[in-house]
């Protein structure tokens, strides 16, 4: 009978992770228990994937604001810096700026306007124009920032991050000014010595600030790449992609994941017989079209991930198909011409005209974005998700 079902997506249940827990045998244990409560088929090329935050718990890769704290102290041993673009968030941002602020002196931190690099707006862009400025070039001051725009709340938090942030550097006994640019380099008429905090722009901001005269400049990727005072830590990207644990501790971003991946592979290899793939996934890289927030807040979507993930889906754009080269066929005809031309296509489709429209992203980051949408992040209890079928097409059934 012909299989009438594509992909299906499915969050799986699972304890909850303490550290030290063995994750990849929860992994493969919750699994196994779902396909079996659900009399359901483990197949080859499933996909398995578990969020990188319960990897990170069950590493035990946490840090406190004063570890924050007494490695940023010891990278800029001057006490005063410049603080530039921090993405505005409660969760992933503010408890690592209360460490940041707890290592120094004084900050002047400058946002990025109108919205800081995931989408999180300080203010709407038309409000930009209505005051006639114009953010790829105007350097403005708190005070006049509140001149032209007031107090703005966040739409989803009710947060005005302007006084938030304040509030968090000058708590921690840090002195604090306040800025807005877009420009990197303006800060440099402040301080010399730079944190930027920018995610996915972060290379391009430190070689422009080099290149004007900056003399220290470090990133959140360069802030506990190491131990510090028995502190977890990454030594890929440091700060990048923390979440808040408590309101003195932050999880860090998973290191050594590729051990696990290979792990929970081998490990349903010989419970099932077949080659699943497996993946560890973050944010998934998409934007919300109303709230205006691009999901990326890690630094990848995925950290690591089974061999069989690597690269782009090559597929076919089968209204393509049926629109142009089987414009004369129709029913049954155009179904097996169409699953005809799929069998037999090019092992790379790059420039085919039958390929256009496909999504050019590769597959941890389309997968991963998946797996985001459906385990969530609130009380779903499902760090696992496993997907059949995403490696299928109409001629497979």
């Amino acid at each position: 009978m012909e299989r009438l079902t594509g992909t299906v997506s499915r969050g799986v249940r699972a304890p909850i992770i303490r550290a030290g827990d063995d994750i990849a045998q929860i992994v493969t244990d919750s699994v196994l228990a779902a396909a079996k409560s659900e009399n359901l088929e483990i197949c080859d090329r499933d996909v398995v994937a578990v969020t990188e935050a319960v990897v990170a718990r069950a590493q035990s890769n946490y840090a406190t604001i004063d570890q924050i704290a007494a490695d940023v102290k010891a990278k800029f041993p001057d006490g005063k810096i410049g603080l530039i673009f921090p993405i505005l968030s409660r969760n992933r941002f503010a408890v690592c700026l209360r460490g940041i602020a707890k290592g120094l002196k004084k900050i002047t931190l400058m946002f990025s306007y109108p919205s800081d690099e995931v989408g999180n707006h300080l203010v709407d862009l038309d409000k930009l124009d209505e005051a006639g400025v114009n953010p790829w070039t105007d350097v403005l001051t708190e005070a006049k920032w509140r001149e032209l725009f007031g107090y703005v709340l966040h739409p989803f938090t009710g947060v005005d991050y302007i006084d938030y942030y304040r509030s968090v550097i000058t708590e921690a006994g840090c002195e604090c000014e306040i800025i807005f640019a877009n420009d990197c380099r303006a800060i440099l008429n402040y301080s010399k010595n730079v944190l930027n905090c920018d995610i996915h722009t972060r290379a391009r901001t430190k070689r422009l600030l080099k290149a004007a005269g900056a003399e220290i400049v470090l990133g959140l990727d360069d802030i506990l790449t190491a131990p510090v005072n028995g502190s977890g830590y990454n030594e890929n990207y440091g700060l990048l992609g923390t979440n808040k644990s408590t309101e003195d501790t932050v999880k860090l971003f998973p290191r050594d994941c590729q051990p696990v991946v290979d792990t929970i592979a081998a490990n349903l290899l010989k419970a099932t017989g077949k080659h699943v793939e497996v993946m560890i996934y973050g944010d998934g890289a998409f934007k919300d079209p109303v709230g205006k927030i691009w999901e990326l807040a890690d630094p990848i979507v995925s950290p690591a991930y089974t061999a069989g993930l690597v690269g782009q889906p090559n597929e076919l754009k089968l209204k393509y198909l049926a629109d142009n080269d089987f414009a004369d066929l129709k029913g049954e005809e155009l179904k097996a011409a169409i699953a005809d031309r799929i069998r037999h296509k090019d092992a790379n489709l790059v420039g085919n005209m039958a390929s256009q429209g496909t999504t050019p992203r590769r597959l941890t980051d389309l997968i991963g974005s998946l797996c985001d949408l459906t385990s969530g992040s609130g009380d779903k209890g499902t760090p696992i998700v496993w997907i059949h079928g995403y490696f299928d097409n109409m001629t497979i059934n």
